[in-house]
C-alpha cells in the first residue's frame, strides 16, 4: 500500500461559520460542494493542487437524520464550537487490502457518495476522529480523475501539515506502515488535550496558517 495527501477537513457546527472562517483566514473564497445523503452533511470547498484539496464540512440542517454516528465526530460538536482545521485524509489506490491492524485504528471502510463523485473511506464505528484527528482516514476515489481537478484555482497550495500528538510515534508507525509520503510533520505535545493540526497554505496574499 502507497499512500499521499489528499485532503484536509474543518469541521464546523454550521456551513456558513465554516466558510466563513477559512475565507478569513485565507483571504480566498471556497467553492460549494454538495451533500453526502448517508451522514447528513454538506460541504464547501478549496482546491489546494492538481490532487489536493481542503473541505469545510457540516451538518446539513435540511437532511433527514443519518442511519448511523455521523463521520468527523460532528455529531459531538456543540452548537456554539468554532470551527477548526480536526482532521486529515490519504489516499490510495488499494484500500481494500487494508489489515485488521489498521482498520483498528481508522475504522473500516464505507462506500460514499456526492453527486456523481463515489469513494470508499474509512471511518470508526462512532463516528470518531482516529487518534484525535491526527492518524487519517484513507480514503480511494471510484474514478481516475482526483475531484480536485474540477474545482477552480484559488492559487492555493499546501507547504506543510504539522500534527501535534503527545504519542507522536504511533502515528509515526502507521504512516510508515502505510507508505505515506507527503508535507506532513509530527511534533510531540503535552495532552490529548492541546492535540492540534495546523497547515501553512501558500495563497495571493502569502503565507497563511489554519
Amino acid at each position: 500500500m502507497q499512500t499521499s495527501l489528499d485532503h484536509l477537513v474543518v469541521v464546523a457546527p454550521t456551513l456558513e461559520a465554516g466558510d466563513r472562517f477559512v475565507s478569513q483566514r485565507l483571504g480566498v473564497a471556497l467553492q460549494q460542494g454538495g451533500c453526502h445523503p448517508l451522514m447528513g452533511t454538506h460541504n464547501k470547498l478549496l482546491r489546494l493542487g492538481t490532487s489536493f484539496y481542503l473541505e469545510v464540512i457540516a451538518i446539513d440542517p435540511t437532511a433527514p437524520p443519518a442511519g448511523r454516528p455521523r463521520w468527523f465526530a460532528l455529531d459531538g460538536l456543540p452548537a456554539n464550537a468554532s470551527p477548526r482545521l480536526a482532521h486529515w485524509v490519504a489516499k490510495t489506490d488499494t484500500l481494500k487490502s487494508l489489515g485488521p491492524m489498521f482498520t483498528e485504528v481508522v475504522g473500516q471502510v464505507q462506500p460514499m457518495s456526492r453527486g456523481e463523485l463515489r469513494w470508499d473511506i474509512t471511518i470508526l464505528a462512532d463516528g470518531g476522529l482516529p487518534l484525535e484527528g491526527a492518524a487519517p482516514s484513507l480514503i480511494q476515489w471510484g474514478q481516475p480523475v482526483h475531484p480536485a481537478t474540477m474545482l477552480e484555482d484559488r492559487a492555493c497550495s499546501l507547504q506543510r501539515l504539522d500534527i501535534f500528538h503527545p504519542a507522536p510515534e504511533r502515528i509515526s508507525h502507521l504512516l510508515d506502515a502505510i507508505h505515506f509520503s507527503g508535507p506532513v510533520r509530527l511534533h510531540r505535545c503535552d495532552s490529548i488535550a492541546t492535540s492540534r493540526l495546523v497547515s501553512c497554505i501558500e495563497t495571493p496574499g502569502g503565507l497563511r496558517h489554519l
